[in-house]
């Protein structure tokens, strides 16, 4: 018998995680996120999709595939709505709803209080990626397709036809989605392997698998929207990019204290892990320890994929359903409905972060602010927003390997480099953060002197 509180749990979860993050400031410490809702913005002005690039001056009219057209119309559309507070409210229930559906999912293997544990844990490991982009909307997608393809093996059928769609939305919100279709694959060679009637079981598969790709081939770029993901990762700069670094194990974070943690359930209680299901598994790992970025999906996917395995070396319980009580849900709405009507009544004008330099722009004249700039790439978003065309932003696929490495020369700074990009782009002034290199070379730098200097940014102009 079900304790009472358990009725609670699910929206108790949601809750927290709801309000977590509809006052914690680090939503908006990524510059990515003005140029996406600025590319809404730009798409829902023309009734019409992004092909080539209508934003940066080193690049314009370039051929760019706005491959998360629908996260940049939805955040557009929140911005509008309620400003930068709209915003964070949207994103706010994506995580919540996230929240949610892991905690219902990890439910059918544990007791409340270790999925309420289990849940927390992962949503913890996720805080440094929960940022206002397009990733974060496409969050509980993930949840959703990985909890079915595992509810599919531990019922012995192919995943449900429907549950295809889930790739239809997931491609036009964000490049994450070929991540699902190597969980696919990797659960038809466990249901391959483990089943009796093979025959049935490949047809069955391979017909979900077939459905799938279909469903994602609903985006307006056709195949070039499934090969975006691949064309990222071909390029060799990436490592250049914060976000693309390893994850950080200088200071105790949540991350390392699962994988300790995780590690000791496994090897203390011998927990049988299906080959394929082991080897994703390892594979995730490898992607969160080689990319901070990927820690959030490690998080997310993970503790669903080893839910059961886990729960038998435990317990040996088997899995089970519990039913969602409706009506905790309608009071529990009434407390987020509240708190996001709070948090829109407050002003929330994103300035200050290290990734907007406003004062440091607010001195630059309006007739400068039209001649070619060179910008930090973390400044590039909030250039773009307020009608700047950048030299770069953080749009690596359209800028290309090339372009990214005489920009990180560029910024070493290589003073060859820099002086070449200053004559060849026709720089009239600089905006960059006061810790860059570049800085003290510009200094240095005859025909140039500084127009302004604050915490976030400094400003360098050239001489008339």
């Amino acid at each position: 018998m079900s304790m009472p509180i358990d009725r609670f749990l699910p929206w108790l979860v949601a809750l927290v995680a709801f309000a977590a993050l509809l006052f914690a400031p680090q939503i908006f410490n990524d510059g990515d996120t003005y140029w996406h809702v600025a590319a809404g913005l730009r798409m829902l002005s023309d009734g019409a999709l992004i092909a080539r690039d209508p934003f940066s001056y080193t690049f314009s009219g370039a051929p760019w595939t706005a491959h998360e057209w629908l996260s940049e119309i939805v955040m557009a559309l929140a911005w509008r709505a309620g400003g930068w507070g709209g915003v964070q409210v949207l994103f706010a229930g994506a995580f919540s709803l996230t929240a949610f559906l892991m905690f219902i999912n990890l439910r059918r293997w544990f007791g409340g209080l270790a999925s309420l544990a289990v849940s927390m844990l992962a949503l913890a490991c996720m805080a440094p990626s929960l940022l206002a982009r397009p990733h974060l909307l496409a969050l509980p997608l993930v949840v959703l397709w990985t909890t079915e393809l595992v509810l599919a093996r531990a019922q012995h059928r192919a995943p449900r036809w429907q549950s295809a769609a889930i790739m239809t939305l997931w491609v036009n919100l964000h490049g994450g989605f070929a991540i699902g279709f190597l969980l696919l694959a990797a659960f038809a060679v466990e249901a391959v392997v483990e089943e009796r009637d093979k025959r049935a079981t490949i047809l069955r598969w391979a017909g979900f698998g077939v459905a799938s790709l279909a469903a994602a081939l609903i985006n307006p770029h056709g195949l070039e929207g499934l090969l975006f993901p691949f064309r990222l990762l071909s390029l060799t700069q990436l490592s250049h990019i914060g976000e693309w670094g390893p994850a950080d194990f200088s200071t105790l974070a949540p991350f390392e204290a699962v994988l300790i943690g995780g590690a000791y359930v496994l090897l203390s209680r011998g927990a049988r892990i299906p080959v394929p299901r082991l080897l994703m598994t390892l594979l995730f790992l490898h992607l969160a320890l080689a990319h901070e970025r990927h820690v959030i999906l490690f998080a997310a996917v993970v503790p669903l994929l080893l839910a059961g395995p886990v729960s038998k070396a435990l317990a040996d319980l088997p899995m089970s359903s519990v039913p969602i009580e409706l009506r905790p849900g309608a009071l529990f709405s009434l407390a987020m409905a509240g708190l996001a009507a709070f948090r829109l009544s407050l002003p929330l004008p994103y300035g200050g972060a290290l990734v907007t330099p406003d004062h440091a722009l607010a001195r630059v004249p309006q007739a400068l602010r039209g001649q070619p700039v060179l910008n930090d790439y973390g400044f590039g978003g909030y250039l773009i927003f307020e009608g700047v065309r950048p030299f770069i932003d953080s749009r690596a696929e359209l800028y290309g390997d090339r372009f990214l490495a005489n920009y990180a020369r560029i910024m070493a700074p290589d003073p060859k480099a820099l002086a070449q990009a200053l004559a060849r782009y026709r720089v009239a002034w600089t905006i960059l953060p006061p810790s860059s290199p570049a800085v003290a070379m510009l200094d240095l730098m005859p025909g140039w002197h500084r127009l302004s200097t604050d915490a976030i940014a400094v400003v360098h102009v050239r001489n008339r």
